[in-house]
């Protein structure tokens, strides 16, 4: 665990930032601030500022923000990935193997002590709140012919493939895996700053949400 790298595709970073201190401080500092003031408010600047270096030393690493911000959803998303294959490897029967993958992709992250330089907590309200602007972005088809999606995209298909386990005749099962880690996401913020629009609060969880949608869909019953 203490020795856990996750994969990142190389095209979104000039310098690899898991390959120095400056490199994780970076990391580091800049989930703390954009979570703090929002992507949109977020500078190569004034991340200079708080890590006591010079900007142009943040521009050896990442070619603008937006690559930045790509890196940290492609982490998070690998982190989420070893997660779920971890936790569900050892399970045979696939009704349980799935119920298993969807409280992973769906339920509150705890900080990983495994990786120091990297808040989990954090990343994850950063990736609630500003993922989207990832891909909402004019480049995105370049962007995904470059492969910069493909730990998500790899994300979903495993998912993909747990729902067919179960049901091999239903017939969308790529669209119900991606609206379960979209949704997820947008749960999570619904509930923060539209209660109105979500059923989800401090009793009801996205993961119970989530967890009888998939198998009310699949016509499964689950214990509890």
């Amino acid at each position: 665990m203490k020795s856990l790298k996750i994969g990142v595709n190389e095209k979104l970073y000039i310098k690899d930032p898991e390959s120095s201190t400056l490199g994780k401080n970076i990391v580091e500092q800049s989930i703390l601030m954009i979570d703090e003031m929002g992507f949109d408010h977020f500078t190569f600047k004034k991340l200079g500022v708080k890590i006591n270096s010079n900007e142009s030393s943040i521009y050896r690493y990442f070619e603008n923000k937006h690559k930045l911000l790509l890196y940290l959803a492609t982490w998070y998303w690998g982190w989420v990935e070893y997660r779920m294959v971890f936790a569900t490897n050892g399970i045979s029967d696939p009704v349980k193997k799935l119920e298993k993958a969807v409280e992973i992709l769906t339920k509150n992250v705890e900080e990983d002590s495994s990786i120091t330089h990297v808040n989990e907590v954090v990343l994850n309200r950063l990736v609630i709140n500003e993922y989207s602007k990832s891909y909402l972005v004019k480049e995105v088809n370049q962007e995904n012919k470059d492969g910069y999606f493909v730990v998500y995209k790899r994300l979903v298909n495993r998912l993909s493939d747990m729902i067919s386990a179960v049901d091999e005749k239903y017939p969308y099962p790529i669209s119900l895996a991606s609206n379960v880690l979209e949704g997820s996401l947008h749960q999570y913020f619904l509930k923060e700053h539209f209660p109105k629009l979500t059923n989800c609060n401090e009793t009801v969880t996205p993961t119970k949400f989530f967890t009888d949608l998939i198998f009310r869909t699949l016509n499964q019953k689950i214990d509890g």
